[in-house]
């Protein structure tokens, strides 16, 4: 087995990669802010083999205030998935999750790609919204929420200034986007699909037109 690695995951939800990565041998600390999902979470660990329970610890708290929980350099992987488009100022958040890094630790951060926010609404027809969408950073969620999106450069820059350059980036749902999370394929078109989208979220010019970024930065 490989290092074991000290894990934060910030605005966690039911714990699915939470698990995922104790099942892998990590130590995983969650941290969510919504009751219900972090119920959700804790009734998901607690079906889990004693092995697997004793290397998660699952914190109510929002991830604007980690330094509240924890100490500077506690952990050697921060994630930041899917919580960024709900923090109206991300740049005073994004400082205290670096922080939570030790040396050469991994900041990994999933975000709505403002600079492909007309793709949706374009690709499905909708052409008075693609063209709106070129004027702002602000989009609807699938949950109905009017949210916010982040820009490559802005988030670059941002990176570098808290001591955790950009080490890497990745385009996800490239070509995915308006397929609804119901929708079933043959296992083998499946993995065609998922082959596509992997070489797609790698490769210039296609993932910088993702629906999301997948970024990743490293601490100095």
């Amino acid at each position: 087995m490989g290092r074991r690695l000290r894990v934060l995951d910030v605005g966690m939800g039911q714990g699915t990669q939470a698990l995922r990565l104790a099942r892998a041998g990590h130590s995983v600390t969650g941290l969510e802010s919504d009751a219900g999902m972090l119920a959700s979470a804790r009734a998901s660990l607690a079906g889990e083999p004693e092995g697997i329970r004793e290397r998660v610890r699952l914190i109510e708290g929002d991830g604007r205030d980690t330094g509240v929980h924890f100490l500077p350099g506690s952990f050697d992987v921060v994630l930041c998935h899917g919580v960024l488009m709900y923090v109206e100022e991300p740049d005073p958040m994004l400082a205290g999750l670096a922080r939570m890094l030790a040396p050469g630790g991994l900041l990994s951060l999933l975000v709505r790609n403002a600079d492909a926010l007309a793709m949706r609404p374009g690709l499905a027809g909708d052409f008075g919204a693609a063209l709106a969408a070129f004027d702002t950073a602000a989009y609807t969620n699938r949950l109905g929420l009017t949210v916010r999106a982040d820009r490559l450069d802005a988030l670059r820059a941002t990176l570098a200034g808290i001591a955790a350059p950009l080490h890497a980036w990745y385009g996800v749902r490239v070509f995915t986007d308006n397929v609804g999370n119901d929708v079933e394929l043959p296992a083998e078109e499946l993995e065609r699909v998922l082959t596509l989208e992997d070489r797609a979220g790698r490769t210039d010019p296609y993932r910088g037109v993702a629906a999301l970024l997948h970024l990743c930065g490293v601490r100095g």
